[in-house]
């Protein structure tokens, strides 16, 4: 049984994703919050999962916030640490050390519009589709090998936060399909590139003609 580490700031709704679609394989150890008050942690407590809170407001610098999430982290022993609304940029020696198991969701079609204000400014741009992507983090923000991308329309009367609300729903979708291939082992790193691998039939063997489901 593999392990899942969830961070959170928030209400951590790609985290209610993921708990509510089961990871078959994998048990969610813990969701952490770098926020007392982050609602997502009554969520986990109520599902009998562990919550922690590393309040990086008792840090007086980014690098000894990283250090001792870090710790909370590896005490249990995650093959998958999951970004989910967990809202610090981490610095890089925390990314180096999680290279390969770490992962986050952003709210565009990456390599578009990555950091803040995502859908304000693929509306100010003018595109006609949007989206969001599952990426591995790497120390370069928001350029980490892509998983999978969900594409939305961006229609003519839309306003920011009714794409925000189209994009929102495809994230709780492809978050969790994400994971499972993660833990299933379908998805492989080739430096820049992360490749996701046929299912295999029932009978065994893979067809490579297949689409990753």
């Amino acid at each position: 049984m593999k392990s899942i580490v969830i961070l959170i700031s928030g209400r951590g709704s790609n985290m209610e994703a993921i708990v509510r679609a089961g990871i078959p394989g994998a048990r969610i150890a813990a969701v952490i919050s770098n926020r007392p008050g982050a609602e997502g942690l009554a969520f986990a407590a109520a599902r009998d999962i562990a919550t922690e809170v590393v309040d990086h407001t008792a840090y007086p610098d980014r690098e000894r916030f990283d250090a001792a999430l870090a710790e909370a982290i590896d005490r249990h022993t995650p093959d998958l640490v999951v970004l989910a609304g967990f809202m610090r940029v981490l610095t890089a020696d925390f990314v180096r050390h999680y290279a390969g198991r770490l992962i986050n969701i952003h709210p565009s079609l990456l390599p578009a519009f990555g950091g803040l204000h995502t859908h304000r400014r693929a509306l100010e741009a003018g595109v006609r589709v949007h989206g969001a992507t599952v990426h591995y983090v790497t120390p370069e923000l928001d350029c980490g090998p892509i998983v999978v991308q969900a594409v939305v329309p961006v229609l003519p009367d839309d306003t920011e936060a009714e794409l925000a609300a189209r994009v929102l729903a495809e994230e709780h979708r492809i978050y969790p399909q994400a994971v499972r291939w993660i833990i299933a082992g379908r998805v492989r790193l080739d430096g820049a590139r992360a490749e996701v691998l046929a299912a295999p039939e029932p009978n065994g063997f893979v067809n490579p003609a297949l689409e990753p489901a």
